[in-house]
């Protein structure tokens, strides 16, 4: 059995583990829950990954992969799921790297917070990176509404998630203000049974 090193609050970690929800392979893959930081990195995620990120999929059948990107790719593969159509690859490709920006903005925003003392803290960082959130949400309620409606691919998956982590972690910044195409996509997806059975607590 394969094992994934994850946190639950995790948004690359939920998107693997939607992906294995969506394509029925719970069997095959263990969940691993563990917390980690850039300041404090556990052994298991060391081992596993040696830039000290999550997740990372640990196989019997070869070398551990790492960056969820990697890892959707693969499990996608492995089942023959379609989850990354080759109709429309590279539209499914950029709409996830688009929401994958998203999330790495947002999981910064988090650390300035978490890990530098509070006088350190620099709000124009923040809004710089809060600045490239927006404009990435509002490019795919401008541009990409009607591929989100279209059969489940990683795209929508990885925009699920982005989505939701901005309403755990930064719910007061509103992202819905006047992207309503995109909020009622997100309302109707977040109530699949993968969203809700990964969602953080």
């Amino acid at each position: 059995m394969m094992k994934l090193v994850s946190a639950r609050p995790s948004p690359f970690a939920r998107k693997v583990r939607v992906l294995i929800l969506e394509t029925g392979q719970q069997d095959a893959v263990e969940i691993g829950d563990l917390m980690t930081s850039p300041m404090d990195t556990p052994a298991e995620v060391a081992a596993a990954n040696p830039l000290g990120k999550i997740p990372a999929l640990i196989r019997d059948t070869g070398p551990t992969l790492y960056d969820s990107r990697v890892i959707t790719r693969y499990l996608d593969d492995r089942v023959g799921a379609g989850l990354y159509p080759e109709s429309r690859l590279w539209d499914t490709l950029t709409l996830e790297a688009t929401a994958e920006g998203i999330m790495e903005a947002a999981v910064l925003m988090v650390y300035e917070h978490r890990v530098r003392p509070h006088e350190k803290v620099f709000e124009g960082w923040l809004e710089a990176q809060w600045d490239k959130i927006d404009r990435a949400v509002a490019a795919i309620d401008a541009r990409w509404m009607s591929h989100l409606a279209g059969p489940l691919d990683m795209g929508q998956i990885a925009v699920g998630c982005a989505l939701a982590y901005l309403d755990f972690r930064h719910g007061d910044r509103n992202w819905r203000k006047g992207r309503d195409a995109l909020d009622d996509w997100f309302a109707v997806f977040a109530e699949r049974d993968s969203m809700t059975a990964t969602a953080p607590e």
